[in-house]
């Protein structure tokens, strides 16, 4: 990926041009100390004079109102806020016209910005003042002062904290009046700039110690760069939150989310004072000292699935090639390319204005449909469709360019969401909610409904990232996500009444991914690389999980790796310094999930055999458990010397009812109450009775026997002998209550031959 670079052969401003907006993805407004406002047309190559300012306002920062937040749209989208040297800050139309001038600040206004839904606006300046105003200039308060200029300030993603420079220090302050105050020296020289991203946020900074750093909302250090030649001037965040881009003196850099570096430019521009992304992410707009405007579009990226390598060549153009046989085809599109992505067989182009789905089977003749809103901030793709997301909605797609459906749910942002925050399966869409980080949002994807009974999925602590398995049935699909605490989770996505349990997978979980041939899990754990190779172990038998995962030093990946894409048995990762590595697993567990699916016991048992690897027992073991195949149960579970569980699993193999059968099953994998629950709607009540006696579950024991008159003498001789055995007197008032009357319970001959007589064939 790189930057091409276009700059006038003259600038257009006579003096330094201080800051820079798009309007839209080809139209954009700068402003000089030539008191000039210049608008852009990059179709036409033209530029023309809005308005040329008095002689007393030299322009310093300029920001416009938000277009659209979500699916609202807003009306007042054709003005921005000037911020000038002389303590004013003004609000101007898309026409020049000055609406309205505010005396803000003792001395020049460094910085203005508006909040994400236009509401509020925050001006800082060279007397250390930090206020909000609300959108037609009112002063609402005095947020905080202090003695050194602020020089760069930033919303936080939720519009509730204001990011903002004090000296070497970043300090981020709540609107809310005695909230905590985080603080931290960010730099060795007083910072110029700051940036705070609303879909990953992170925070960027960049100082007059030439250096640009990245740094999470809690104000730890991610990424610290080298440092340059000449202090960094400007850096500004991609709307999506992918890429970055840094200016300084004849310099701008084209950077990852994590820091690394993509593209390194030297223009003749002077310094850099400002950086604009365009709406679509696809081109930045650099304010320069020398009175030029420099322009950069995004180029030469790259999506790679099997044997297939797609470049994205010049804006309106792609290269497809075929490692396996060196074919190449070009594809040309009508408008710039905004996003692309290439999976499943798959390759799905956004452009301004359409959507573009090529299969790899034949590249000439793809599928064409228009789009309801130009900028298209994701993809994701499924096996049978694919899902949009832009400033308007989240639409689902069907390979064939049929509309699916529309999920929907209060207050849901658009802008935000980002391949950790949405998933996709075959059958469900999951979302993670942005105003309570706790809940994820489960939708059917052929309807866009909320799943099952409606419920959303809640966790106990705010989510990072989510991730839905790729195959099985509906029923069993499982979602796995990482929490705050960087432990990974799983659980069932199908809820009706009951709360499905959430098991914790494993912990210090940076990445996760679902491979997409089967449901295998691979993360990237502390400093170890770890395969889930049947994850379904939790429900089944917990005991046997360690022995059906793999394990391997990770330390190579560095700090902060991430897993791109888990393909067949290849997972690549992206190294902290950008480098991507490829890792080969085992390709004999997946051939296992593949006999299963078919049950195929025979055939997985051979392959157990032939393999000789406790993993592929252990996972065989567990997926006989799951598909009630006990005869394969025992061979494996024998394999990996579980000899308990092997006399368990023959002791129901000699079960005289199938029902008994069944709640022996679940109760191995340690479902008691659906054991319970099978027993009772089969009317063995005694049975019912017996597991709780066996698992010391007194109060329910006696609890059945009350409520079907039946078998109380024998609980409460059970709980005497028990007592006996531990020498302790009864305690239990319910116990007591019963008990009153019958002298030696035990001692009873008629209750010794009915314990014997119905052990396993009462009712």
């Amino acid at each position: 990926m790189r930057l091409k670079i276009s700059l006038l052969k003259e600038p257009r401003h006579q003096e330094l041009v201080s800051c820079v907006g798009w309007t839209t993805a080809e139209e954009l407004y700068s402003c000089s100390d030539d008191h000039q406002i210049v608008k852009w047309n990059l179709l036409t190559s033209e530029t023309s004079q809005i308005v040329k300012l008095p002689d007393d306002i030299y322009p310093i920062d300029l920001h416009w109102f938000p277009k659209s937040l979500g699916i609202k749209k807003q009306t007042q989208a054709e003005s921005f806020v000037l911020t000038s040297s002389d303590g004013k800050f003004h609000l101007i139309s898309k026409l020049g016209r000055v609406e309205k001038s505010v005396e803000a600040h003792c001395g020049a206004v460094l910085a203005g910005r508006w909040n994400y839904e236009g509401t509020a606006l925050v001006t800082v300046g060279e007397d250390g003042q930090i206020k909000i105003w609300s959108k037609t200039g009112m002063l609402r308060s005095t947020l905080a002062q202090q003695g050194t200029p602020v020089y760069s300030v930033a919303w936080g993603p939720d519009s509730e904290k204001v990011l903002y420079t004090a000296g070497k220090q970043l300090i981020i302050k709540p609107l809310q009046p005695n909230a905590k105050v985080l603080q931290w020296k960010a730099h060795d020289g007083i910072i110029l700039k700051v940036d705070w991203n609303s879909v990953n946020d992170l925070i960027l900074s960049a100082g007059e110690d030439c250096k640009y750093k990245v740094w999470d909302s809690y104000g730890r250090p991610l990424y610290s760069s080298q440092p340059h030649e000449h202090p960094i001037t400007s850096v500004a965040w991609a709307p999506d939150g992918e890429l970055f881009a840094v200016g300084s003196f004849h310099t701008l850099r084209l950077c990852d989310k994590t820091g690394w570096s993509y593209a390194l430019e030297k223009p003749n521009t002077g310094s850099i004072f400002n950086i604009a992304w365009s709406v679509d992410g696809t081109q930045i707009a650099g304010a320069c000292g020398n009175g030029h405007v420099v322009f950069g579009h995004v180029v030469e990226q790259r999506w790679e699935w099997k044997n297939f390598q797609v470049t994205l060549t010049k804006r309106r153009t792609m290269q497809v090639r075929n490692v396996l046989n060196d074919a190449v085809d070009i594809l040309e599109f009508r408008d710039r390319v905004i996003k692309a992505s290439l999976n499943c067989a798959h390759l799905v182009v956004s452009t301004s204005l359409q959507c573009y789905v090529f299969s790899t089977k034949n590249w000439n003749t793809p599928l064409i449909f228009d789009l309801k809103e130009g900028t298209v901030s994701l993809i994701l793709q499924a096996e049978r469709h694919f899902l949009l997301v832009d400033g308007g909605g989240i639409y689902l797609y069907s390979y064939e360019g049929r509309f699916i459906s529309s999920p929907k749910f209060p207050g849901m942002r658009t802008d935000i969401l980002n391949a950790q925050t949405v998933s996709l399966s075959n059958d469900t869409i999951a979302i993670k909610d942005k105003a309570d980080e706790k809940i994820i949002f489960l939708f059917e994807a052929s309807t866009g409904k909320p799943l099952g009974d409606g419920k959303h999925l809640s966790h106990k602590i705010e989510i990072l990232e989510i991730a839905l398995d790729q195959k099985g049935l509906t029923n069993d699909r499982k979602i796995a996500f990482i929490d705050k605490n960087r432990d990974l989770y799983i659980t069932s996505v199908k809820r009706f009444g009951k709360e499905e349990q959430i098991i914790k997978l494993g912990t210090m979980v940076h990445t996760v991914a679902w491979c997409d041939t089967c449901n295998i899990l691979c993360g990237l754990q502390d400093t170890r690389f770890t395969v889930w190779y049947y994850p379904n172990t939790v429900y089944v038998d917990r005991d046997i999980l360690p022995k059906t995962l793999s394990e391997r030093d990770a330390s190579e990946f560095s700090k902060n790796p991430h897993i791109m894409s888990f393909v067949g048995n290849q997972v690549t990762i992206r190294r902290a310094d950008g480098s991507l590595v490829h890792i080969s697993i085992s390709p004999y567990p997946a051939i296992l999930h593949e006999y299963v699916g078919s049950s195929k016991w025979e055939d997985a048992v051979r392959l157990c055999r032939f393999v000789k690897e406790q993993t592929m027992w252990a996972c065989l073991a567990a997926m006989a458990i799951a598909n009630r195949d006990m005869i394969t149960a025992e061979i494996a579970y024998a394999a990996i010397g579980e000899i308990d569980k092997v006399q368990y699993i023959n002791s129901i193999k000699d079960l005289p009812s199938k029902e008994s059968k069944m709640a022996h099953i679940l109760l191995f994998s340690g479902n008691i109450q659906e054991a319970e629950i099978i027993l009772l709607q089969a009317g063995l009540v005694y049975q019912a009775i017996q597991i709780n006696i066996n698992l010391y579950n007194w109060e329910r024991a006696l609890e059945l026997a009350v409520k079907y008159k039946t078998h109380v003498d024998t609980v409460l001789a059970y709980r005497q002998k028990f007592l006996e055995t531990f020498g302790k007197q009864e305690t239990n008032e319910r116990y007591l209550q019963y008990a009153e009357g019958l002298t030696d319970v035990w001692c009873n001959q008629t209750v010794v031959q009915r314990i014997i007589s119905t052990w396993f064939y009462c009712d």
